[in-house]
């Protein structure tokens, strides 16, 4: 079996990883390698942001790894939070920050297009893979929903009427970008089982 690490902290992200993915490889997270140290996150794409975590790991501790880093991207905000996904309104990844700040800058702003961008970076050995999994949508007027985390609340895929927040999880990990995305790795992992890494 091939063990692969997640460069993520939370375990929640490992067990939907290997719920998805299957039991033929097993994955590991930082802290199971022994890895407490922030890792960098200095790029400025999203793409970039991803790779620099799966090649920290992979060259300070020999795992081959994969990272996943995701952004909002709204057209009317030239693109923006994008890499600043997370930290929009300030260091302290504060999510209703967040969305008030996103919610402020679009008053009046009729263009509300936007999308949901994963990429899963995958280093193994000399070989590196990009994932990516889009979702299109656009940016609502007020927080809609309970569920789910981040911009949740705001952001309604194309072809519904109801933001992320007030789908069920079911529902959502069906057609999210993050699904999208790990679908992607799940084909190549499969793909790449009788191989040589």
């Amino acid at each position: 079996m091939d063990k692969f690490v997640m460069a993520t902290a939370n375990p929640n992200k490992i067990i939907e990883i290997q719920n998805k993915i299957g039991n033929k490889h097993q994955f590991l997270s930082l802290k199971e390698i022994g890895c407490f140290e922030e890792i960098p996150e200095t790029s400025d794409t999203i793409e970039g942001n991803a790779l620099q975590k799966a090649r920290h790991v992979f060259e300070n501790y020999g795992y081959h790894c994969f990272s996943e880093d995701t952004g909002l991207e709204i057209d009317a905000l030239d693109g923006a939070p994008g890499v600043i996904t997370a930290h929009y309104a300030g260091e302290n990844r504060d999510a209703n920050a967040n969305m008030d700040k996103v919610l402020r800058e679009m008053q009046g702003i009729n263009n509300r297009k936007a999308r949901f961008k994963t990429v899963i970076a995958l280093k193994m050995n000399s070989n590196e893979y990009l994932m990516e999994g889009i979702v299109y949508g656009s940016i609502s007027e007020v927080k809609r929903g309970n569920d789910g985390f981040g911009y949740d609340p705001i952001f309604i895929p194309d072809g519904y009427d109801r933001t992320y927040a007030e789908m069920s999880l079911e529902e959502k990990n069906k057609m999210s970008h993050r699904a999208l995305a790990v679908a992607k790795l799940k084909t190549f992992l499969d793909n790449y089982t009788k191989g040589p890494f």
